[in-house]
């Protein structure tokens, strides 16, 4: 997958681990955060225990220095819940939480557990009781804050939506640089995203996530869904023969092209496929040009911005500025750079995007 998400070097292990009827509870072993003993390595640790939410640690801080990791301990342990995988999140000086990437990671052990989408795989006793110790890298930055998000979840979840399929969580661990103070949020930018015309059989790159910048075929697979925002398509012949060049949510995207494209929506024999949502997302013809586009650059920029109701935008054309709102409540702006238009597999849109944090 392509991604645009910060490398990470991520090093973990089970501290403690044991059979699905324990309880790592039964003889708690926190850290001491160094005691009185100046030379004991500080642990920024969080707790969420399902049976006894008195002993919960939802918040932990460290501090750091760039081009190091600090070591931050995770312990969730459920009773009736079976926890069955890991998101983590990663927000840098405020700029809005990104996947924490394991792609990358130097343990071959944790690479084996890991899902397409980049969560954790809770397998084995590890499903109703973890204890983890992650090594959370320090990036460049001369003073801010980084803010490591954990949770888990009951089945496939989403990066940008904690609430689905919840299991225990969210805990953050807060490694602070310098003065700790962020400096005023910018908007993120994709140039020259292109998508393609679609194909019943969902082969060509027709979708594109707002998440990591990445366009996507649809047939990829049902691990991929949370990640899609919108599509393109052009004016069908005899169903929408007026709409031209037009984007519309994954949720109606369907509905708005007016053919169903394979593997768009989840079959019954996918995980969690009762209960799949897709993405919304609301279109309107912004009063911007071109020009006013290229100068935003703060996050507070597009505060203005609201959503249309409408999830889908018809008759598009080379120099159009698009507004948005995601299904995440995220604002942004869509320039129209060029257009090849029909329907073929061949055709397509391409266009710059700025959206907030």
């Amino acid at each position: 997958m392509k991604t645009a998400f910060v490398a990470l070097s991520l090093t973990l292990f089970i501290a403690s681990c044991s059979s699905d009827d324990g309880n790592i509870f039964e003889t708690p072993d926190l850290p001491d955060n160094g005691g009185d003993d100046p030379t004991t390595p500080v642990v920024a640790t969080i707790v969420f225990n399902e049976g006894d939410s008195s002993s919960n640690i939802t918040t932990a801080a460290s501090s750091g220095e760039v081009g190091t990791t600090v070591p931050g301990r995770v312990i969730f342990t459920s009773t009736d819940i079976t926890q069955r995988r890991m998101y983590i999140t990663q927000n840098i000086s405020g700029q809005g939480d990104m996947p924490f990437n394991s792609f990358d990671l130097t343990s071959e052990d944790l690479k084996k557990a890991l899902k397409a989408d980049g969560s954790i795989d809770l397998d084995g006793a590890t499903k109703k009781e973890i204890d983890f110790t992650f090594e959370l890298p320090v990036p460049n930055i001369d003073n801010g804050s980084i803010v490591y998000s954990f949770w888990t979840t009951r089945g496939k979840g989403d990066f940008r939506d904690a609430s689905k399929r919840l299991a225990l969580g969210v805990g953050t661990i807060t490694v602070t640089v310098g003065t700790g103070t962020n400096p005023a949020a910018a908007v993120r930018e994709f140039a020259d995203v292109k998508l393609f015309a679609p194909d019943v059989n969902g082969n060509t790159e027709t979708f594109f996530s707002l998440l990591n910048e990445t366009v996507y075929k649809i047939n990829v697979g049902p691990e991929f869904r949370a990640f899609w925002d919108f599509g393109y398509y052009y004016g069908a012949s005899g169903v929408s023969a007026d709409d031209d060049a037009s984007f519309a949510s994954t949720a109606l995207y369907d509905e708005s092209f007016g053919f169903p494209v394979e593997g768009l929506k989840p079959g019954m024999d996918e995980e969690d496929a009762a209960t799949e949502t897709l993405n919304e997302a609301f279109f309107g013809m912004s009063t911007m040009d071109a020009t006013m586009f290229d100068g935003i650059s703060l996050s507070g920029d597009l505060d203005n911005i609201s959503s249309s109701g409408a999830q889908k935008i018809t008759n598009l054309a080379v120099g159009d500025v698009v507004e948005f709102v995601d299904n995440y409540g995220k604002k942004g702006l869509i320039k129209i750079t060029a257009i090849q238009p029909g329907f073929g597999n061949a055709d397509f849109i391409e266009f710059d995007v700025k959206i907030q944090p």
